[in-house]
């Protein structure tokens, strides 16, 4: 099993590469301006893609990008502030200001690079007029607590910012604006992407009030006031301020994954990746995975031992508990409780930045002897996953995994190897 998870570790280095800034960012760098050129970004690979920028760009270039605390690598040319993520703080909105004024000014002749990532909507709080930061924390207090896909989430998110919306890239008008996206979002839809600073779509508050209905979400009466009055309306796409805007997504979830894939067949074993967007609670998608694994381990069907079960996206938590844990170690307890004694089956599920939920880990292992380990010290595994508290399970039979902050960020990496 030792064996199991290093290999399953190599296949998340592997996801990992492909969507390195350094290679991404070389592969998609737009013409030089006659003016200057102004760099802004957000999210937590917003580092490393600044660093990236800065060596493969010839000419001059300036800016600012605003990655999570702890995320941050050393520029020369371009300004690295750190904010809270996932819920904002001050300095996340003293980084949206900034970026505001990055982009105010600029002429037809000027050049704006967005280096945007997944992270990015918690790090560029920016309220509109008539709400508070205190406003934009509860809000997304409320929304990480919800279930609700980030796709829903974004929709709102948007309703309620002075830089959310593509409203950053009308500000840069008449500027051309050109967005370098790492796509966290399944679909890779670019709007949705950190709400999408730089990249307007269709969506408007009938949207969002649609959405706060359907999950549930139980915000406050001026948040939903606001969204009601169209306050501070999106901007439309067809907007002539997007004239000369573009995007282009330079790394995702499907990129990586058929890395990962390419790395388990060199390795001799076939890989079947399931899905690039998988979505929905964390617990549930769980059960399906673990289903088709138990159906491979003792009926050797839909695919054939050994195989590898691959899948990507973003999965939610509905939050009923206090304890600790993200969604990808909430979905391992609920697969390790699903695969139950089943030997041959071991897996990996992590968030490719290196972080999920509020600790140090990026995920955690889990196979047929987890429940047992579990109960062998004390933890009743259902108790523990009905109380939202999966990464003190982990932490306490030593399975979490902890690679570190990757520099990027492809959403979850979800390996299941059925030997």
């Amino acid at each position: 099993m030792d064996q199991s998870r290093q290999f399953l570790a190599t296949l998340f280095a592997a996801a990992v590469d492909a969507a390195d800034p350094d290679v991404a960012i070389r592969a998609h760098l737009p013409e030089r301006p006659k003016g200057r050129t102004i760099v802004v970004g957000a999210g937590k690979g917003a580092a490393h893609l600044a660093r990236a920028l800065e060596r493969a760009w010839d000419g001059p270039l300036e800016g600012a990008v605003v990655t999570r605390y702890g995320f941050g690598v050393a520029c020369e040319r371009i300004e690295v502030l750190e904010a809270a993520h996932p819920v904002p703080d001050a300095a996340g909105l003293a980084a949206s200001e900034r970026m505001v004024r990055l982009v105010d000014g600029l002429t037809a002749d000027d050049l704006v690079i967005a280096l945007i990532a997944g992270g990015g909507s918690a790090l560029l709080p920016a309220p509109p007029k008539g709400l508070t930061l205190e406003d934009e924390i509860a809000l997304n207090r409320i929304l990480l607590a919800s279930g609700a896909p980030i796709s829903a989430m974004n929709r709102i998110r948007k309703q309620v910012s002075r830089i959310k919306g593509g409203r950053l890239a009308a500000a840069a008008w008449p500027a051309r604006v050109v967005s370098l996206i790492v796509s966290d979002i399944p679909g890779d839809n670019p709007a949705y992407v950190a709400s999408g600073p730089t990249v307007p779509d269709m969506a408007g508050p009938l949207d969002a009030l649609q959405a706060i209905r359907r999950y549930n979400i139980d915000l406050s009466a001026n948040i939903i006031a606001h969204i009601e009055r169209a306050a501070a309306p999106v901007p439309q796409p067809s907007d002539p301020k997007f004239a000369r805007s573009t995007h282009h997504i330079i790394a995702s979830a499907s990129v990586s994954l058929e890395a990962a894939a390419r790395a388990c067949e060199t390795a001799g074993i076939r890989a079947v990746i399931l899905s690039d967007s998988i979505e929905g609670e964390a617990r549930e998608s769980a059960k399906v995975h673990a289903a088709i694994a138990r159906e491979v381990a003792g009926r050797n069907r839909p695919f054939e031992k050994p195989v590898l079960l691959l899948s990507g996206g973003e999965t939610t938590v509905t939050v009923r508990g206090k304890g600790k844990g993200g969604r990808n170690t909430e979905f391992l307890l609920s697969l390790a409780l699903d695969i139950d004694g089943i030997e041959g089956v071991c897996a990996l599920a992590a968030d490719t930045d290196g972080i999920d939920g509020g600790e140090d880990n990026a995920g955690a292992f889990a196979d047929g002897a987890t429940i047992r380990r579990l109960r062998a010290v004390g933890i009743d595994p259902s108790v523990v996953l009905s109380g939202n508290d999966a990464w003190s399970a982990f932490h306490a039979i030593g399975d979490l995994f902890v690679p570190g902050p990757t520099g990027t960020n492809v959403n979850d990496f979800r390996a299941i190897l059925v030997r």
